[in-house]
């Protein structure tokens, strides 16, 4: 009798301790699923939302961002502080997730797995309303110029590449000539990021404007501007490194530029 009231002692124990570890498993703010806890505790490193959205944990930190050795608009190298962890695209944003929320194709070359393409930038504003709509959170958004290049370069864990992930472009990039490729083809930078070089260019939310001289924290660059800033080269071209900067008009349709998405940690 004593051994079978200990076995069920002993199943009783068993049975509470597996509840108590299930109570904490993460909980997130909308509809997707991730690796961790979210919302306090252990930070979730990745995250994927209810239309296959993959995200990975970027943590807060300092950087120099800018290049000496590239284009003039690189300069000066700045010390720049991302003050908050951020979730970041491991993909550009995919055709079949860009019809998920806007219900039609703009893209020139199509393929559900190759990036969107030949949008504005001012039809972004929509998209991010409808996808935080979708999700039923305000966390998503376009990340900063400088969030991208932090990123870009791999973060707290960069091991100083020229390009996102090595310094042989074409590990990481397709840089053509060609058409845009489907997204995940080449290796991922030193967070598992793909394709921040290459494939193409990639919408911020700053407007184009010099850089300061002076430290910064979580820029969001000039307040006004007449065009918005992409980063990462294309399929069209190799200015695929991680300084390389550029911009465009936000009202014209671009054949060559895509866009990431932020989700707000």
């Amino acid at each position: 009798m004593k051994k079978y009231l200990s076995l069920v002692l002993l199943i009783l124990v068993v049975v509470l301790t597996a509840c108590g570890k299930s109570s904490s498993n993460p909980v997130s703010t909308d509809t997707g699923t991730t690796t961790g806890t979210d919302d306090g505790g252990t930070t979730a490193t990745t995250y994927t939302n209810s239309i296959g959205m993959e995200f990975v944990l970027v943590e807060a930190g300092t950087f120099q961002m800018g290049s000496n050795d590239g284009d003039n608009d690189e300069k000066p190298v700045h010390q720049v502080t991302i003050t908050k962890d951020y979730y970041l695209g491991k993909y550009e944003v995919t055709q079949k997730q860009w019809v998920a929320v806007m219900g039609s194709n703009p893209s020139g070359v199509r393929g559900d797995n190759a990036p969107v393409e030949n949008f504005a930038w001012n039809s972004l504003p929509e998209f991010i309303t409808k996808l935080n709509t979708l999700e039923s959170t305000d966390k998503y958004r376009l990340p900063t110029e400088a969030e991208w290049e932090f990123a870009a370069r791999g973060g707290n864990s960069s091991k100083g590449y020229t390009y996102s992930g090595s310094n042989t472009v074409g590990d990481v990039a397709f840089t053509g000539p060609g058409n845009p490729q489907p997204v995940g083809t080449k290796k991922a930078n030193e967070l598992g990021i793909y394709d921040m070089s290459g494939n193409v260019w990639e919408w911020c939310s700053d407007w184009y404007g010099s850089y300061s001289s002076e430290a910064v924290t979580d820029p969001s660059g000039p307040s006004t501007g007449s065009y918005r800033v992409y980063r990462g080269g294309s399929f069209f071209d190799g200015s695929c490194r991680v300084a390389d900067r550029s911009s465009n008009w936000p009202q014209p349709r671009d054949e060559f530029a895509g866009f990431r998405i932020v989700r707000e940690k």
